[in-house]
């Protein structure tokens, strides 16, 4: 497969050849959602949390005695079936991550390139960077480059102006691709990266 390379005002400056096998097989919708529910599941916090009867605010003291009041016997006031008492079995702090073979994560990244190219939705260009870190120069050069919307921007090393300069637009990220997921190739309507990047890609989803 033969990509064009473009420089920061759109133009040719080259090709890149990249492997079919690589970017050009099959694309197994499967994997992506395996991959993409894992990568939610491990930015959740997981912080939700209830009171248990320990916990909840209220005195230790029988409220009444056991015997001869005619009422229900009851041991405490932080009963779970009293009102403001503990709740039973309720959330509590906990991780969401789980593990996923690396070779999963790997093979999904491949299937979300793979369909961004059979949707030409991938723009290569020779270099993403930016003289200062300005709201106005990045909006200047995705407005060269044909890429509104929501937009992934991948570099091998991201440019620390650019990653500033992009913070401010709705809808662009920016990643490495030592930190590329399937989940933010999905996600973006619109994928612009480096001639650097993509050697990279292929040198370790070919592996």
């Amino acid at each position: 497969m033969t990509l064009d390379v473009v420089d920061s005002q759109n133009e040719k400056v080259g090709s890149l050849e990249v492997s079919d096998t690589v970017f050009g097989g099959r694309v197994n919708t499967d994997v992506i959602w395996e991959a993409v529910v894992h990568q939610l599941a491990c930015e959740r916090r997981g912080t939700h949390a209830t009171k248990t009867r320990a916990e909840v605010s209220g005195t230790g003291k029988k409220p009444w005695r056991q015997k001869g009041t005619g009422r229900a016997r009851v041991g405490s006031s932080r009963n779970p079936l009293w009102r403001a008492g503990g709740i039973v079995f309720g959330p509590r702090p906990r991780s969401y991550a789980y593990r996923l073979p690396k070779k999963m994560i790997r093979g999904a990244l491949r299937a979300a390139l793979t369909q961004k190219f059979q949707d030409s939705e991938v723009l290569v260009v020779d270099q993403l960077a930016v003289d200062e870190p300005r709201t106005r120069h990045a909006a200047e050069l995705l407005g060269r480059l044909e890429a509104g919307g929501k937009t992934l921007l991948v570099d091998v090393n991201p440019d620390s102006n650019l990653s500033l300069a992009v913070r401010n637009i709705t809808g662009v990220r920016i990643s490495s691709t030592s930190q590329l997921g399937a989940r933010d190739v999905v996600d973006a309507g619109r994928v612009v990266v480096t001639r650097a990047a993509i050697e990279r890609l292929e040198q370790v989803l070919g592996s």
